[in-house]
């Protein structure tokens, strides 16, 4: 009986966890980290202060939680779907094509979280910008490394500059992100993909691997 009621408060503690970092997500694509509290997220959700509290502990544990969450939530709407694709200039044109699409359609109430609060948290020293800068560097690894595998397989130029494809691929999706909220509109998206396409193409070994601009 007791080890059927101590799985009853795990799993109760695990579903209220999932529950406040749902709305924790949400609210910090928009108002970023610091608009974030215990007290708010119980009051909002009418959880338990206290049983939040228990749950995080302090505002930074709640924080870094809440960037985690974003994180598997990043990992299923962007980059799981790609993880088998073949290497080559296709899965990169398939990777941003899923990036634009998770800002556009608001997988995050305010566009990219990362972008979001990276903002909010460059230049203030601590573990969450720690943890920010991790997530970005993990970001930008991924891309380079999808761009070696393509070069590898004979899809990009040998000369190809790997670094600076990632820095100019990266910089026309957080672009569009930006404009996007800022103006509300649709057509930054439209502009990014024909950015990220001929970026792909001038660098592509066979420029048909790629769709046509």
């Amino acid at each position: 009986m007791t080890g059927a009621t101590t799985d009853g408060r795990v799993q109760k503690g695990n579903e209220t966890r999932r529950l406040v970092l749902g709305r924790a997500v949400a609210i910090a694509s928009v108002e970023g980290l610091g608009g974030l509290s215990l007290g708010r997220l119980a009051t909002e959700l009418e959880l338990s202060k206290s049983g939040v509290f228990a749950l995080f502990g302090s505002k930074e544990e709640l924080q870094l939680a809440t960037v985690r969450a974003a994180q598997r939530i990043y990992w299923d709407a962007v980059l799981e779907p790609v993880q088998a694709l073949p290497a080559g200039v296709g899965k990169l044109w398939v990777l941003a094509e899923r990036w634009l699409e998770y800002s556009r359609t608001r997988v995050f109430p305010g566009g990219c979280f990362f972008y979001a609060v990276g903002a909010e948290f460059d230049a203030q020293p601590g573990r969450v910008r720690d943890a920010l800068a991790e997530a970005g560097r993990s970001w930008y690894g991924l891309v380079l490394e999808y761009l070696a595998a393509a070069q590898e397989v004979g899809q990009l130029r040998p000369d190809a500059d790997l670094e600076q494809l990632a820095f100019e691929l990266i910089a026309y999706l957080e672009l569009a992100n930006g404009l996007s909220l800022l103006h509300g509109d649709d057509r930054p998206y439209q502009r990014a993909r024909r950015s990220v396409l001929l970026l792909l193409r001038s660098e592509a070994a066979d420029e048909s691997l790629l769709p046509a601009v």
